[in-house]
């Protein structure tokens, strides 16, 4: 039987087989522990993550779904600040629902587009 790490590397493996990210159009990547998230843009040419936010430093009371949606607008407006507009975005493995979800919707109503 496969587990579940063993089964979210291989769809991760399957998707990063089709995506790259380059400089114009940054690679959005999502991890997500227990207890944080933590998103990065990552230009994929060159090997460099270009902007970050995470969850740890936010002193937000709130469930988890509601922290992941103000860490979707802060790496927006992180890239929007760049001069990032359009990214590709890498859900790495994670079913495109709840916590991932909320990031990435919050992130496109902040203006960022994918």
């Amino acid at each position: 039987m496969i587990s579940k790490i063993e089964r979210r590397n291989k769809i991760k493996t399957r998707i990063r087989g089709r995506i790259s990210g380059t400089a114009q159009r940054p690679r959005m990547t999502v991890f997500r522990s227990n207890k944080q998230i933590y998103v990065q843009l990552i230009d994929d040419m060159a090997g460099t993550t270009l902007a970050s936010a995470s969850s740890r430093g936010l002193e937000l009371k709130a469930n988890k779904t509601e922290i992941a949606a103000a860490v979707g607008a802060a790496i927006a407006a992180k890239a929007l600040e760049a001069g990032i507009a359009e990214v590709v975005f890498d859900r790495n493995g994670y079913l495109f629902h709840g916590r991932v979800k909320s990031l990435a919707d919050a992130a496109r109503g902040a203006g960022l587009k994918f």
